[in-house]
């Protein structure tokens, strides 16, 4: 039994580092894997409480996370990686833009996305929004959340979310370019950051 297990988690690891060199690879030659702006059109809700749409992932590369406050290990490591990156590739905050998204909009208010992603984060805006709209935008973007009861007994109890963890990259037109997964090797993450500034 041990065996099996330590090469399903060596399968794994080659299938990630396979994973992470072809998106590398993309972004690297500036292949566009769609057309036009990635996602669906949304109208939903900035962390400061301004409407935000689509629009502001054009303009300049953007780096989106969909995640949620109550998330206890994935996303709380994944906004200060994200942090560190953008200091790394953009220090002075000029060449490109990341966004926090919930998936978990009936707990996640503008408000209180805005101080957990700012107690970690400046470079990074948080968004919510009415959960309807909300839920909407993530299906649009191709990300996957699904309410998980936290005791089966008690649907309607405690919950967690199981979700998408990669870090979806956009261009400056909205048009997408790759991700970074949950885990990667910080230098290539930094590097598909870097590719995606030059563009």
């Amino acid at each position: 039994m041990k065996t099996i297990r330590i090469v399903l988690w060596i399968a794994i690891a080659i299938l990630a580092g396979l994973l992470g060199w072809l998106s590398l690879e993309m972004t690297k030659s500036g292949e566009k894997l769609a057309e036009g702006p990635f996602g669906v059109p949304f109208t939903l809700v900035a962390q400061d409480g301004k409407p935000i749409t689509q629009e502001a992932f054009t303009g300049k590369p953007t780096a989106l996370f969909f995640g949620f406050t109550h998330c206890p290990e994935v996303c709380p490591t994944t906004l200060f990686e994200m942090d560190g990156w953008l200091a790394k590739v953009d220090p002075d905050g000029t060449k490109m833009q990341a966004y926090f998204i919930t998936v978990d909009p009936e707990r996640d208010t503008p408000e209180i996305l805005g101080n957990y992603v700012s107690n970690v984060s400046k470079r990074v805006t948080g968004i919510s929004g009415p959960p309807t709209k909300v839920m909407e935008m993530v299906k649009g973007f191709r990300v996957y959340a699904r309410k998980v009861p936290v005791d089966e007994k008690v649907p309607d109890g405690e919950y967690t979310m199981d979700h998408t963890a990669s870090v979806f990259l956009l261009d400056r037109n909205g048009g997408f370019r790759g991700t970074i997964a949950y885990g990667e090797n910080p230098e290539v993450a930094v590097q598909k950051l870097e590719n995606l500034i030059k563009g």
